[in-house]
């Protein structure tokens, strides 16, 4: 199978740089991937829950804490996986990010080379 032919979707937010350098990084191997600003078009409860399996992750897991919607609304909280899952879709800004899905594995790209991982089998 080329490269390319399984889809690779990338949850980016072009004002991050470390997002910005894994697609880039993508880009730069040959492999055509689909770039979702996930700002502009958050993903669905499902879809969230979707990729947090491939990652192997917890919601908690996912959530950036330097953000002012974390330290707002959800520092020194003691939430449940599903209130943190509830958390990320009503405010997708809390999602750390990129996060690259190849099939049915996906990481997050941080560092950016992380991305390398899905890329290299």
């Amino acid at each position: 199978m080329a490269r390319n032919e399984e889809d690779v979707v990338i949850y980016h937010n072009a004002r991050c740089s470390k997002s910005r350098s894994a697609c880039e990084i993508v880009a730069g191997q040959g492999v055509a991937a689909r770039v979702v600003e996930y700002l502009k078009t958050p993903p669905s409860r499902e879809e969230l829950q979707a990729v947090l399996k491939k990652l192997g992750m917890r919601p908690s897991e996912l959530v950036r804490r330097g953000e002012d919607v974390f330290k707002e609304n959800y520092a020194g909280k003691t939430l449940s996986e599903e209130q943190w899952l509830d958390a990320l879709v009503a405010h997708p800004i809390l999602i750390e990010r990129p996060i690259v899905v190849r099939g049915d594995r996906a990481v997050v790209g941080r560092p950016p080379e992380k991305v390398l991982e899905l890329l290299d089998d």
